[in-house]
């Protein structure tokens, strides 16, 4: 029996998705892509589980199968096929990249689409597509320019250089920095924490973040406003104020 290319581990209300392929750096192939897709449906079939944690045994992503790239002459059904961020970023409940080692070309593009990035000291990243004369074409453009600023992600992406951990930190790229042993624990603790959270507040902000850098000023105040009077019309807003007022923890539902 073949081993799988990607586990899932479900841990109370949290999700841990762990890219099992290390002899290749876990690169992204086609069938690593088929079966993240599976796992993206069984997650939004499951509203017990509210936060979702992305990693990579041994290493998080060197990237894209160059051997599976070469199977796409049609480069329009590539991006279709291939595009292993499009499943991640379509997860509609607070994800976490937990990096370990590499996360470079398609694997950083990975990391990017997840809400929440933290890393071990020995991580390294890079948007190194233009050296192979190609660009980065999994979101990598968009999302790196959104995260770092036009000017930082153009350097990266232009140069294709190796930022380490504490670069990743100092940019932006990551928020917080740990050693290899600690990665996973503070991960999960962070997934847990999250998860104790009302999960409609987390919805409506992610939300609002969101779809509001498209927006003008104005636009985005008016959607946050718009989602703030939505928010307050569900039981969970209703508990957090009981609960507050009763000294106790909130127990939220998710309605």
């Amino acid at each position: 029996m073949s081993r799988k290319i990607v586990l899932f581990e479900r841990q109370d209300s949290v999700a841990v998705i762990t890219l099992n392929n290390p002899s290749s750096g876990n690169a992204i192939t086609s069938r690593l892509v088929s079966t993240l897709e599976d796992i993206r449906t069984a997650l939004s079939d499951d509203s017990d589980i509210r936060v979702v944690v992305l990693t990579g045994r041994d290493t998080f992503c060197r990237g894209t199968d160059v051997k599976t790239l070469r199977t796409f002459n049609d480069k329009e059904a590539l991006i279709g096929g291939l595009s292993a961020s499009t499943l991640i970023a379509g997860i509609d409940r607070p994800t976490i990249a937990a990096i370990d080692g590499d996360a470079l070309g398609q694997g950083l593009e990975l990391a990017l689409c997840c809400d929440l990035r933290i890393c071990s000291d020995r991580a390294r990243f890079a948007m190194d597509q233009i050296c192979r004369g190609d660009i980065p074409w999994d979101g990598g453009t968009q999302r790196l320019a959104r995260t770092l600023g036009r000017g930082k992600a153009l350097e990266m992406i232009f140069t294709g250089a190796v930022l380490d951990a504490g670069e990743a930190l100092q940019t932006g790229l990551v928020s917080r920095v740990v050693p290899p042993e600690e990665l996973m624990p503070q991960a999960l603790a962070m997934a847990r924490d999250l998860a104790g959270k009302s999960p409609l507040a987390m919805r409506y902000a992610r939300e609002a973040i969101y779809k509001g850098v498209e927006l003008t000023l104005e636009q985005g105040l008016r959607l946050e406003a718009d989602l703030y009077f939505l928010l307050h019309t569900t039981e969970d807003r209703t508990e957090g104020v009981t609960a507050f007022r009763e000294k106790r923890s909130p127990r939220f539902t998710g309605r």
